[in-house]
């Protein structure tokens, strides 16, 4: 096996490294899966807004350049993050608000059909607002209950399909065990039997190769505090297809989503544009936070970024297969996402320990322990001694 030293030094964005701040008084960080490291361009720009636009410039500002920022900077990370043409991306709210608004909007361009079907161990938040907005619309849940590591493949999910499907939410990785869903196949699977698919790209976004355009996706929602390193609490961002638009109805209307939005009119009429995804007030300082995290990545390239990912996480695996550890993570590179999952018996308490040892990893209920891998900040050297704590505390 390659020295872990020998893989950084041939490693093409091992710079990248040194544009983030980096915790020196950690052994390593194990959870860019969940809060990505600070940019310093991102230090830069926000300090930068906080003197000269916020105090410089005032309400100013707004005219000026921050009315447009939620679809100027979605256009950019749909670029970027999502082979998505212009004007089908826009940066708003938190995950959870903007799947709520493409839950709605989803059902509405299906009517007359009665069934969102999801898979019983997706994230939480999905499963509630499915359960939420199908309470409020008269719908039907269907679930799926897929295995751990093999999860929702088209074998799993035919059967729930049928006249009746309105909606699918599926996540394109596994919260859990990483696994990386056929986002082609699945699609296109729901499309068969008539209904739209959402997709969930929290744990994919800026870390796997996406063309939500080429692959004829519907909808799709996700964060950008993980891998797009956004910060904690940064602005989601919600994909609505062309295709849609028109006809894509959201339940939290505001006056940022109305078709002019200083008219002040006495009736609302909602943007035929992407807007129309919007509700109040954008979080500038939030949405700058996002632009810097989009640009290192689109500098970088995802194709790049994937092929680093795919080696961190084969690393990764080798040494915790070396140490005799159960791992419940894809073997197959095409099959996982950017992070290793260790199944533990204990796993708490390691996850705890590793932690008072300055090894920062991630614990899900009741026995994982995940190992985010986040390629533009995570080295080799970094992930080998933070396995090498792991496998001496579970020895």
């Amino acid at each position: 096996m390659a020295t872990p030293h020998d893989l950084d030094a041939t490693d093409p964005l091992n710079g990248f490294r040194d544009r983030f701040v980096i915790d020196d008084d950690l052994v390593a960080y194990l959870d860019g899966n969940s809060l990505g490291r600070l940019p310093k361009a991102t230090q830069e720009r926000l300090a930068a807004f906080v003197r000269e636009e916020w105090g410089g410039r005032l309400i100013r500002g707004w005219t000026e350049s921050w009315v447009d920022l939620p679809v100027t900077v979605g256009d950019e990370l749909g670029a970027a993050l999502l082979g998505a043409a212009a004007g089908q991306t826009v940066i708003a709210d938190s995950t959870s608000v903007n799947l709520y608004k493409l839950l709605h909007a989803a059902a509405g361009v299906r009517p007359g059909r009665d069934e969102i079907v999801i898979d019983a161990t997706n994230f939480p938040t999905d499963r509630y607002l499915v359960e939420s907005v199908a309470r409020a619309r008269g719908m039907t849940v269907r679930w799926v209950t897929p295995d751990l590591v093999d999860n929702v493949t088209v074998e799993v999910l035919r059967p729930a399909l049928g006249e009746r499907t309105a909606v699918v939410l599926l996540s394109h990785v596994d919260y859990r065990s990483g696994t990386l869903l056929d986002l082609a196949s699945l699609t296109a699977e729901v499309h068969a039997a008539g209904g739209v698919v959402i997709w969930d790209l929290c744990h994919s976004a800026g870390v796997v190769e996406i063309e939500l355009d080429a692959l004829e996706v519907d909808f799709a929602v996700g964060c950008t505090y993980k891998y797009v390193n956004a910060g904690p609490g940064a602005p989601a961002f919600a994909y609505v297809a062309e295709r849609h638009l028109a006809a894509a109805e959201q339940p939290i209307a505001g006056w940022w989503s109305a078709a002019d939005l200083f008219a002040m009119s006495d009736t609302y009429e909602s943007s035929p544009t992407i807007r129309r995804l919007l509700s109040g007030t954008p979080p500038v300082a939030g949405i700058l936070a996002v632009q810097q995290g989009v640009r290192l990545i689109a500098e970088a390239g995802v194709e790049q970024i994937r092929a680093k990912s795919e080696a961190l996480t084969a690393y990764a695996i080798e040494l915790l297969d070396e140490a005799g550890l159960e791992i419940v993570t894809p073997r197959e590179p095409a099959l996982r996402g950017s992070h290793v999952t260790v199944r533990h018996p204990d796993a708490r308490r390691l996850a705890e320990e590793m932690v008072e040892r300055g090894v920062v990893p991630d614990f899900r209920e009741p026995d994982l322990i995940r190992l985010g891998l986040s390629p533009l900040t995570t080295s080799f050297a970094e992930a080998a001694a933070g396995i090498a704590v792991l496998v001496g505390l579970a020895e």
